[in-house]
């Protein structure tokens, strides 16, 4: 038995609380259920419970969240965390998970792969996975929250030695203040075998969303019905890899094209490969604000759906317009070299 720190705000619903016990099991819950039950949550394991109003909200959860940053960026500093969420309507599960990824991760806290089990209020959101454990939906449902329970007790990475780096990027290098901080970070990673990858325009075409079986098809011989860079380069590149850095200028409060296409072409890998053991880190440059949500997008992308490894601190955050304003902003160089320390002691499996 271990201790699972429930963080539960709010009274959770029937639904919500045959989760929740699911997910614990035999283990010991140690419930916070407000700000008022909060101490140390400095390397714990925690279960974020939330139980979503029809405005889409959890006043409670606001207030734990204002207490904890209220508390020092490393509140949550060395502990793992998984999370369920549930909503009476087919809304809010997806974009409150992001944001209480977000904000943890902001504190210290790092997500295991695929940390989230979702219910909306008709548990239809399990009809492809009923496909494969062939039970009524809310036995789903239940089995999926044992399971997030396991992953996350279980879940005690060690840091990779020599490990290899992807870096993908689809920017412009004369102009991008986005590579210019990678620039500022990468000076800082010595010793390291980083690769980096140009997702060049017209290289990558969008998935187009094959039936399930053609895409299964492709993946298991490593392909793609497409082919092209994604194929040749980019996939083998992503399973040898140890972690993944994704350079991303804010684009309309969105990832750029480029970028968002290899995300959803990474589908046909997924089919034979997950991506547990693979850590995830983001550069976001954004030309007046977003950044956030930019990085909750990678967030749901690449942490929620693909099961990359969420680590503290994921994502150096900035903003700068003009050609070369990164240079000015303040104590810039401080902090690229901080995340590159970041990097190097938080690339584990």
């Amino acid at each position: 038995m271990k201790d699972i720190y429930l963080i539960a705000p709010s009274t959770p619903s029937k639904t919500l609380t045959k989760m929740i016990d699911k997910a614990i099991g035999d283990n010991n819950k140690i419930l916070i259920k407000d700000e008022s039950d909060i101490t140390n949550l400095q390397n714990k394991k925690l279960l974020f419970a939330v139980e979503i109003n029809s405005a889409g909200y959890n006043i409670s959860l606001a207030k734990i969240f204002t207490k904890l940053t209220t508390m020092g960026y490393d509140s949550l500093l060395g502990s793992s965390a998984a999370l369920l969420t549930h909503s009476e309507s087919d809304l809010y599960t997806k974009t409150m998970a992001q944001e209480v990824i977000f904000k943890a991760n902001q504190l210290g806290c790092r997500f295991i792969g695929r940390p989230l089990v979702e219910a909306i209020g008709n548990l239809r959101n399990f009809l492809t996975m009923q496909k494969v454990i062939d039970k009524p939906l809310m036995d789903v449902c239940l089995e999926c929250s044992e399971s997030l329970g396991k992953r996350l007790i279980e879940d005690e990475p060690k840091t990779i030695k020599n490990p290899q780096i992807l870096v993908l990027h689809a920017s412009n290098r004369k102009t991008s203040n986005t590579l210019m901080l990678w620039d500022m970070i990468h000076k800082h990673l010595t010793n390291y075998d980083i690769k980096e990858i140009h997702i060049e325009n017209g290289t990558v075409l969008d998935c187009i969303g094959c039936p399930y079986t053609t895409c299964k098809h492709y993946g298991e011989d490593t392909s793609c019905f497409y082919g092209g860079i994604m194929v040749e380069e980019v996939y083998p590149a992503i399973l040898k890899s140890d972690a993944i850095i994704w350079i991303c200028p804010n684009y309309n409060d969105a990832i750029s094209a480029n970028l968002t296409a290899v995300i959803n072409r990474l589908t046909a890998l997924f089919r034979k490969t997950r991506f547990f053991n693979k850590t995830l880190f983001s550069i976001i440059v954004s030309g007046n604000s977003g950044s956030d949500a930019v990085a909750k997008q990678l967030i749901s992308a690449l942490n929620m759906n693909k099961t990359f490894r969420l680590p503290p601190y994921f994502s150096i955050m900035s903003t700068a317009n003009d050609k070369g304003a990164i240079l000015d902003v303040s104590e810039i160089e401080k902090k690229a070299k901080a995340f590159a320390k970041n990097i190097s002691k938080e690339i584990k499996a």
